[in-house]
C-alpha cells in the first residue's frame, strides 16, 4: 500500500505540477475541455477548464464533482493561455494561495495521482452545504 498524502490547503503540491479533481475517466494523453456541464450548478455550461497547484484544491474538485463514481486528481498540461480563478482569487481568498486558475483552452492529462487521502466526512459534508448554498448563480464564467 502506498503513501498516501494528505490535502494542505494553500501548500503546493509540487513546483511547476498542475492539478485537476473531478470524477470524469480520463487516460494519459486525453483532455479536459471547457464547454461541458458545472460541476456546481445544474444545466450550467461552463467556458473554461478550471486546475490549480495544490492538492488541497484538487481534492475538493475531486470530492466535490458531480456524477458518479470515484474522485479523480489528474495531473495535468495546459495547453494555451490561462489565468488566475476569480471566483477565489481575491473573491475568498485575496492573492491567489489557492494558486487556482482557469483555461478557455484544453488540459492534457498527463498523469493520474492515486495517493490522495480525502477531506474528513464531516468537513466534506460542511464543505458540500456551503457550496450548494452560494453557488446557485455565482460562478463567474
Amino acid at each position: 500500500m502506498g503513501f498516501q498524502r494528505e490535502p494542505v490547503p494553500f501548500e503546493t503540491y509540487e513546483p511547476g505540477v498542475y492539478l485537476h479533481g473531478t470524477k470524469v475517466d480520463r487516460a494519459v494523453g486525453q483532455v479536459l475541455v471547457a464547454g461541458l456541464e458545472s460541476n456546481f450548478e445544474q444545466g450550467r455550461v461552463m467556458n473554461f477548464v478550471y486546475f490549480t497547484a495544490t492538492l488541497d484544491a484538487a481534492t475538493w474538485g475531486a470530492e466535490l464533482a458531480a456524477g458518479e463514481g470515484r474522485g479523480r486528481i489528474y495531473v495535468v498540461e495546459p495547453t494555451g493561455a490561462f489565468e488566475d480563478d476569480p471566483n477565489l482569487t481575491d473573491k475568498k481568498f485575496p492573492g491567489n494561495p489557492t494558486q487556482s486558475f482557469r483555461s478557455r483552452e484544453p488540459l492534457r492529462v498527463v498523469g493520474e495521482l492515486l495517493d490522495w487521502a480525502g477531506h474528513p466526512p464531516e468537513q466534506l459534508e460542511a464543505m458540500r452545504q456551503a457550496v450548494q448554498g452560494e453557488s446557485r448563480g455565482q460562478i463567474e464564467d
